[in-house]
């Protein structure tokens, strides 16, 4: 039923995200939306940091310590981090989005602290609701903010997503607080030790795919200006949008995992997400695909005629990464961390070399190409890993006939 309804809320995620995608790139262009990818990616390198604390390191102890004790040092390193950060960002390249960056980590890092604590206590239901509500209430607050005030400009993206994270912050804080007890809060050496250990180790493996995912971005404005960072953000927006299956049954996996010591179970339960995740994908990819290149001009505009192209050469990497997610958090739901730091840095090193050779030449095509080579070799590392430490095939990715009857019947009660 978890995943059911994980999968529901983050189809509908799916949908009001691409809304955001389709009205951006309408209203300010590929410029503007250059500028907005630039900002969110800044923003995501900020969440590295404000994760070891507040990120899976907060679900991974939630079942462990008192509530009180890891929200201390979830909120005081998010006001920490939220400002100093984005302070160096800024001045190392100037895009002159400092203030409303700093805004953002904060409220964002304030607010994942608390959906992590649901995720960890297994309220899948919460973490459902507020990832959907970020969405909505973005949307909202745009709409008044462009329509009502009457700000036109590309700040008021920004000031929409900084209201959305205050409101849904202050919700989740009176919703965490009402459980918690004054006096259990205290800081204690070992728990800070141990929210450090665990968090550093598995954010340091996703700083490093998350450089694999974006440096494109940051080669793309250096030799070709930020208009192609506009255009191959919607491919990639594409790829992240057809994640949404992968990473809905990644989250309930990694609280299943992290909240049992049956690892027969599992595995056994990484085997039936891997399944899921990747008939699903490849179906998505198939439509997505079929589509006439004329769909995606006449929804994102003339600037962006290359989207279905990019969307092709972006296809074998796309379904590696919604399988290899699933793989990625049975590995940090049993806290083995190190094959995952592994195969992240190797996906990066082999990025980062080919980039300097390749996007110079053929542009956002080359980033394309780069993106999906490195997606498939890193892929491939963290499911060799799970074979060799599991009585894992490539059988496992498909169903049975029988497996298929029960799924169909049990999704039409």
């Amino acid at each position: 039923m978890n995943v059911i309804q994980t999968f529901v809320s983050r189809f509908l995620i799916l949908i009001l995200n691409f809304g955001l995608v389709i009205y951006s790139t309408n209203m300010w262009g590929s410029d503007g939306k250059g500028i907005i990818s630039m900002v969110v990616a800044d923003l995501t390198i900020i969440s590295f940091i404000s994760n070891i604390f507040v990120g899976s390191s907060v679900t991974y102890f939630a079942s462990k310590y008192k509530a009180e004790q890891i929200l201390l040092y979830g909120y005081l390193w998010s006001l920490l981090v939220g400002i100093i950060v984005p302070l160096v960002l800024g001045f190392s390249h100037g895009l002159g989005y400092t203030p409303y960056l700093i805004g953002l980590s904060v409220l964002s890092a304030l607010l994942t602290t608390n959906i992590n604590l649901f995720v960890g206590q297994q309220n899948i239901r919460m973490f459902n609701l507020y990832t959907i509500l970020q969405q909505a209430i973005h949307i909202l607050f745009l709409v008044i903010i462009i329509y009502v005030i009457n700000l036109e400009s590309v700040n008021a993206y920004f000031l929409a997503q900084m209201g959305c994270f205050g409101v849904l912050f202050l919700i989740s804080f009176f919703q965490v607080v009402k459980k918690c007890q004054l006096s259990n809060i205290n800081f204690s050496a070992k728990i800070q030790k141990s929210l450090f250990a665990y968090g550093w180790k598995i954010q340091l493996s996703s700083f490093f795919q998350f450089l694999n995912y974006r440096s494109s971005f940051y080669f793309l404005e250096f030799y070709r200006g930020i208009a192609s960072v506009g255009v191959f953000s919607v491919g990639v927006a594409f790829s992240e949008a057809i994640w949404a299956v992968s990473r809905s049954l990644s989250v309930v996996l990694y609280s299943d995992i992290v909240n049992s010591d049956d690892r027969h179970e599992g595995i056994q339960k990484t085997k039936i997400s891997l399944r899921i995740s990747f008939a699903v994908t490849l179906a998505f990819l198939i439509f997505v695909i079929i589509l006439p290149s004329g769909f995606y001009t006449i929804i994102f505009g003339k600037d962006f005629h290359q989207t279905k192209q990019i969307i092709l050469f972006l296809s074998p990497g796309i379904l590696a990464i919604a399988v290899s997610n699933i793989v990625g958090f049975y590995f940090a739901g049993i806290n083995k961390l190190r094959i995952l730091n592994v195969k992240s840095i190797i996906g990066f090193i082999f990025t980062l070399i080919s980039s300097i050779f390749i996007i110079p030449r053929w542009g956002i095509l080359g980033a394309c190409v780069v993106t999906t080579i490195s997606y498939c070799l890193s892929s491939a590392i963290l499911l060799w890993k799970f074979y060799q430490m599991t009585p894992f095939h490539l059988s496992d990715l498909f169903f049975s006939k029988l497996e298929l009857k029960l799924m169909i019947q049990k999704i039409s009660k």
